[in-house]
């Protein structure tokens, strides 16, 4: 089993500020992310929320860990009633008029081996996150 973090990288055609808006800013997250409870760039502070497949939805349940204001966001990505507990950080990046994105998702192989906790699975999520509901969200025209 791999204890890589699972690392993806996106470039959008939009302004770091926009991007960091997009997925630190809650009303916007429920539009393209998920239905999250609340969120704020405070280290420390809790959200949650539920999201899953056809076949079961899973509490999530995190903590920001990590903030810099306009470049990185991280927190902990725990299920409720399962083991295992894992770490998103999002880095923005400047890339000429637009921003690289560069996401890590860090402990994977500390969540229970069912299918919905597979490296492939999260790399299914993150590719469809990142590369279609992000990218259509920040690229839009305002």
């Amino acid at each position: 089993m791999s204890t890589a973090p699972f690392v993806i990288e996106r470039t959008y055609h939009a302004p770091v500020d926009k991007v960091w808006d997009a997925i630190t800013n809650p009303d916007k997250m429920r539009e393209w992310y998920f239905n999250v409870s609340d969120f704020k760039t405070d280290v420390g502070f809790e959200f949650e929320f539920t999201a899953g497949d056809d076949t079961k939805q899973y509490r999530h349940l995190c903590r920001v860990t990590k903030v810099i204001p306009g470049s990185t966001i991280a927190y902990t990505w725990q299920y409720d009633e399962y083991p295992g507990d894992s770490e998103v950080t999002w880095e923005l990046f400047p890339d000429g008029d637009g921003t690289l994105l560069r996401l890590t998702h860090a402990g994977l192989e500390t969540f229970p081996d069912l299918p919905s906790f597979k490296r492939e699975s999260f790399a299914g999520g993150w590719t469809h996150i990142t590369g279609i509901s992000l990218k259509d969200y920040v690229d839009k025209e305002d």
